[in-house]
């Protein structure tokens, strides 16, 4: 049941919004004055605030203001006798959703107050799904080889340095990336997601900067790149030592000028990005062969961040394999299953040439293959 607070210094108008909302179902609280308020909206969770705009001790606006700073997600609605337009862009700007004048229509209340509840629902669902994909995304483990990537991911998040993030295939380049925005101030912004090895080079001008209608045989409409899809966010070129001579020097210009061009196109087009690039090639031997641009890789390697292998961080396979088990189970909807002291010396005695990624494709064999106890025998079956 939805929780609302009403907040105003008139007592006959509480009891008037009392009995209204109380007659709708809803469960409400009052406060007297703004500050009252702010103290029953840090002290408890309500998905609603009916806020008067003139109040003593703290005003409407003010308490709105404080509750933003302290990262409150109740959703405001100001009420007031005096309200005017410009009362109300004020409110609406820092964050109110909607701005009733006293004395307040019944219908239009109520009506205010279950979109208010929509978007309220819509708030925590959103961050639940962000706490799921974060957790998805975690980074296991405590070596001092992955700790030390950590940290720096903890000191270069915040800022925008554009950073290259180097180490073998399936080591967790991509975790190191979303750890990297997640830590930004572009962690509401889209974080966009470029594979360059799987593009043909022929597409990947198109793939990133997009093209206009009619740039080419099958372009039938215009299409936005992933520089622009990434706009105030952060744009993730994966295996960018893949990506062709002519892209690179697009993509070159983009990091100079923050500006692209559409495939087909002559407008500028004005992009505020952070790139972030990977890479499991020596791109200082591609640059000596010639199949990478120096000026590239210097623009990109602002901070290089090393992503180890699984073989140099042996002592986190325990951590991982307990992980993978529990997001096996929740997949399969199933009992977890588990791994005996002599399983996990047997993994940890194994190469994983194909690192992380192989390690949660042998866990998933096990998990499918073996009874509620897997142990060294059962690994050394089905290994390979």
């Amino acid at each position: 049941m939805a929780k609302i607070l009403i907040i105003d210094d008139e007592q006959s108008i509480r009891s008037t919004l009392r009995e209204i909302l109380e007659y709708e179902k809803y469960t409400i609280d009052e406060a007297k004055d703004g500050q009252e308020g702010l103290e029953k909206l840090i002290a408890n969770k309500y998905d609603i605030a009916l806020c008067d705009v003139k109040m003593p001790k703290m005003d409407g606006i003010e308490l709105l203001e404080r509750v933003q700073m302290a990262g409150i997600d109740t959703q405001f609605i100001m009420i007031s006798a005096h309200g005017t337009i410009e009362t109300a862009v004020d409110a609406t700007k820092m964050g109110a959703f909607d701005f009733v004048p006293k004395p307040p229509d019944l219908n239009r209340l109520l009506l205010t107050v279950k979109n208010a509840l929509d978007k309220s629902s819509l708030v925590t669902e959103t961050k639940t799904l962000k706490k799921k994909l974060s957790k998805r995304y975690e980074m296991i483990g405590e070596s001092d080889s992955l700790s030390e990537v950590k940290e720096m991911m903890d000191k270069v998040g915040p800022t925008d340095a554009r950073v290259l993030i180097t180490g073998p295939n399936g080591s967790g380049k991509e975790l190191v990336a979303r750890g990297i925005h997640e830590r930004s101030n572009r962690s509401s912004a889209p974080f966009i997601e470029v594979n360059c090895a799987a593009i043909p080079a022929e597409l990947i001008e198109s793939e990133l900067f997009g093209h206009e209608k009619g740039a080419f045989t099958s372009a039938h409409k215009q299409r936005i790149g992933k520089f622009e899809q990434a706009n105030e966010g952060t744009l993730f070129l994966d295996e960018i030592g893949d990506m062709s001579l002519s892209a690179q020097a697009k993509v070159l210009r983009a990091l100079q000028e923050h500006k692209i061009t559409r495939v087909g196109g002559d407008k500028d087009i004005n992009v505020n990005v952070r790139v972030l690039a990977a890479t499991n090639k020596d791109l200082r031997q591609e640059i000596a062969d010639s199949n990478f641009r120096e000026d590239l890789y210097h623009r990109l390697s602002v901070i290089v961040v090393q992503v180890p292998a699984l073989k140099e961080r042996k002592e986190d396979i325990s951590l991982l394999v307990d992980k993978f088990l529990d997001d096996i189970a929740h997949e399969y909807g199933t009992k977890k299953k588990e791994v005996t002291d002599d399983g996990i010396d047997a993994l940890k005695a194994y190469d994983w040439s194909g690192n992380i990624r192989e390690l949660r494709n042998v866990t998933e064999r096990l998990v499918i293959m073996c009874g509620d106890s897997i142990n060294a025998d059962d690994v050394k079956k089905y290994l390979v």
